[in-house]
C-alpha cells in the first residue's frame, strides 16, 4: 500500500465502518495486520499463484487470528470462469505478475523480467460469493492489486459491488500491461455505476501508476 489507510479511514467522514476485507490478488496477505489493527474481523483472500497462495496461508498461521473470520482461496478473479494465462516475474517478488502481458513495464522497470507462463483457474465474484453464500453484511471494503486487471474484476462483480462501501486499488495512467484499464476509465465504471468517488490518489514519481482510495458517495 503507498497510502496510509489507518489514518486515511479515522479522518474520511464519508467511510463507514469497515466490517470485513476482500482482498483479490492478495500476494502474501501483507496488509492483514493493518487491517486487523484497524479492528477488521472478516477477510476473504484471493490469490491465483500457488506459492503466493502457500505464503499467504503461512503468514496468516504466523498471526493472532482468534476472533477472525479468514476464508483464502486459489484462484484469479474477472469477469468469467476460464483458464488464463499469467505471466510471472520473480526478482519483484512476484507483486508484478498479472494476467495482462507486460508492455511499458518491461521499459520503466527493465530489472524485473517476466520468465514464465502459468495456467490459473478463473472464477468471477458474483459467483463465489452466490456458490459459498457468502453474507455480503460482513463484507463492505474491496482490497485490489492485480496489475492492470481490475476492470475486468469489477465486471465479474457487478452485483457484490452494490453492497461495497469503499475501494483501494492500483490505478494506472500508463499502458504498463497489454490494455490495462486506467485510472479515469475506473472512474468512469465505479462513479456512473455505483456511485463510487476517488477521494484519494498517490502516485508513483514516474507517475504512471499509484494506489487510490474510492468510496460510495
Amino acid at each position: 500500500m503507498l497510502m496510509n489507510i489507518h489514518d486515511i479511514v479515522k479522518t474520511n467522514e464519508l467511510i463507514r465502518d469497515i466490517t470485513g476485507v476482500i482482498h483479490i490478488g492478495a500476494h502474501h496477505g501483507q496488509e492483514l495486520e493493518t487491517f486487523v489493527d484497524m479492528g477488521v474481523k472478516n477477510f476473504i483472500f484471493f490469490e491465483p499463484l500457488v506459492e503466493n497462495y502457500l505464503k499467504l496461508n503461512e503468514h496468516i498461521r504466523e498471526q493472532d487470528t482468534e476472533g477472525l473470520n479468514i476464508k483464502t482461496e486459489n484462484v484469479a478473479l474477472g469477469h468469467r470462469e476460464a483458464e488464463m494465462t499469467m505471466y510471472v516475474e520473480t526478482v519483484n517478488q512476484s507483486m508484478s505478475c498479472s494476467l495482462l502481458k507486460p508492455k511499458v513495464h518491461l521499459e520503466l522497470y527493465p530489472d524485473i523480467t517476466f520468465d514464465s507462463e502459468v495456467v490459473v483457474p478463473q472464477t468471477f465474484l458474483d459467483k463465489y460469493v452466490d456458490d459459498n453464500q457468502i453474507d455480503m453484511d460482513m463484507f463492505n471494503f474491496i482490497n485490489i492489486d492485480v496489475q492492470g486487471y481490475e476492470l475486468e474484476v469489477f465486471k465479474g462483480a457487478m452485483g457484490t459491488l452494490t453492497e461495497i462501501d469503499c475501494i483501494y486499488t492500483e490505478v494506472n495512467t500508463a499502458e504498463l500491461y497489454e490494455n490495462c484499464v486506467k485510472v479515469d476509465e475506473l472512474d468512469e465504471f465505479l462513479g456512473e455505476f455505483y456511485g463510487f468517488e476517488r477521494v484519494e490518489t498517490i502516485f508513483v514519481r514516474n507517475g504512471t501508476w499509484g494506489d487510490a482510495l474510492y468510496v460510495k458517495k
